[in-house]
């Protein structure tokens, strides 16, 4: 049993003064402040849905998508965390948007963790026609957060449902299933054939907790919930459909059954992506699975999440005063580039008539992807983070990082509870272990993963030294 899964229910009370300039406290205990607001965040039809290898033109909005926000401040310091509907978005558009947020609301830039659902059903947010829209919507959510402060008590916790979890890269004794575009042979597939006769065993573990932070008034009025759990994402969506998959019928789903269908201000229920890099919502032992109606399958989970929270929730207990905080580090990380061999390899493959026989069905989209790289960067900084809520620090990670890094920043985490947001801050492709590196597989091809092998040793050290440093303060 990991150490963040011994408190399923931690339960605190914190409180603020709400003016942007604080008095001295004297005598009198802090008081916590929150507000939450949603903004929307939907692309104009036309814009390519991307998420596939190849992107096709969005022709239906079957449900809009959000920029959700959760501002707090314990009359010292002030945080706020923006869950967007995308695919993940790239910083240059999260700093447009915080240069607007810090300029209009007094909040530092730093203090301000936005990440990505990573829905395979919306469109890119830094395309001309959609960026304006995405950056006004992140301001509006944080600012009419703020707006919406109003005293408040918080708790948190934890709860584990593994029914609809499971990791997507497999062992496989057949060499057919584990080509790679780089002429070779890997020792894992990603997304293997269902039942099929080479699966050996899976090359990674789960996360089944599905962590949550709740807040509400001093009167017990639900104001939000943020949870976090590590499924990459469900599908089951139209071609050419704009949708935010499970991670918006969550949110409605606990907020019905939190009862804060007509509270004021309006209730905020947001679903944050945990570490899922290799996961998904696929059983690839059962042969059997019976086909689910589009969007049937990802309301089914959400509902499942949703209603494992709100048993835990009934469990939580909220007390007092707790400190928030904010860190930010940079990391700089070298960019992969491609051997002789494998220019010469992809050399062969571009010489070829496009119809020509391959031996893998990808090799021509990652030769231009290796191609982009070798003539890229040689290296890249990133943003990493960690917000402290009392005893309980979020991480934040600008990759689809794989679940083992999760569990490994849980276990060695000095705070009593600890998730990781992934996709935060950046969007900058995936985050194997240097272990999964070794035994090959779609996330770790280069132009999949673009940075150094042990980037995900460097990012977890520094995202617990960080942790360590916020614990003393």
């Amino acid at each position: 049993m990991l150490k963040n899964h011994r408190r399923s229910a931690l339960g605190i009370l914190m409180s603020w003064i709400p003016l942007l300039a604080f008095p001295a406290w004297g005598d009198e205990a802090p008081v916590l402040y929150a507000g939450a607001a949603i903004a929307d965040i939907t692309p104009p039809l036309g814009e390519l849905v991307v998420g596939g290898f190849v992107p096709f033109p969005a022709d239906e909005i079957h449900d809009p998508l959000h920029a959700r926000c959760l501002v707090l401040d314990d009359g010292k310091t002030r945080i706020a965390i923006v869950i967007c509907d995308n695919l993940g978005i790239t910083r240059s558009v999260y700093d447009e948007a915080r240069a607007l947020i810090s300029k209009n609301s007094k909040i530092p830039a730093d203090h301000i963790l936005m990440a990505a659902t990573h829905t395979h059903s919306a469109t890119r947010a830094h395309e001309p026609k959609y960026k304006p829209k995405m950056v006004a919507g992140i301001a509006a959510a944080v600012n009419t957060a703020i707006q919406n402060l109003t005293p408040a008590k918080i708790a948190w916790g934890g709860v584990n449902e593994s029914s609809e979890v499971f990791n997507r890269r497999w062992h496989v004794s057949n060499p057919e299933l584990a080509r790679n575009p780089f002429g070779g042979v890997d020792t894992v597939r990603m997304n293997p054939p269902r039942a099929n006769a080479a699966l050996l065993k899976p090359a990674g573990p789960i996360d089944p907790e599905v962590s949550f932070l709740s807040v509400q008034t001093t009167k017990g009025h639900p104001l939000a919930l943020l949870a976090n759990y590590s499924l990459h994402y469900v599908g089951g969506v139209n071609k050419g459909d704009v949708s935010a998959d499970y991670f918006a019928i969550f949110s409605q789903q606990i907020k019905k059954l939190l009862g804060a269908d007509s509270v004021t201000p309006p209730f905020v229920g947001m679903m944050s992506n945990g570490t899922s890099g290799d996961i998904n919502n696929i059983n690839f032992r059962d042969g059997n699975a019976r086909r689910y109606d589009r969007y049937e399958k990802m309301t089914e989970v959400a509902n499942k999440v949703a209603g494992r929270v709100n048993e835990a929730h009934s469990q939580l207990q909220f007390n007092t005063h707790v400190k928030v905080g904010s860190l930010t580090r940079e990391l700089t990380l070298t960019m992969r580039k491609p051997t002789p061999e494998i220019k010469a390899w992809f050399r062969e493959v571009m010489a070829q008539p496009e119809d020509a026989e391959k031996f893998h069905r990808y090799e021509r989209t990652y030769a231009a992807r290796v191609q982009k790289l070798d003539e890229g960067p040689k290296e890249i900084t990133v943003p990493l983070q960690v917000l402290r809520i009392g005893d309980l620090a979020i991480a934040a990670i600008p990759f689809e990082t794989f679940a083992e890094i999760g569990l490994k920043i849980k276990d060695k985490s000095p705070f009593a509870d600890t998730f990781t947001i992934e996709l935060a801050n950046d969007s900058r492709g995936y985050l194997p272990t240097p272990r999964q590196h070794e035994l090959g597989g779609y996330e770790t091809w280069m132009g999949t993963n673009r940075v150094q092998l042990d980037a995900s040793e460097l990012i977890t050290k520094t995202i617990l030294d960080m942790m360590k440093k916020l614990h003393e303060n």
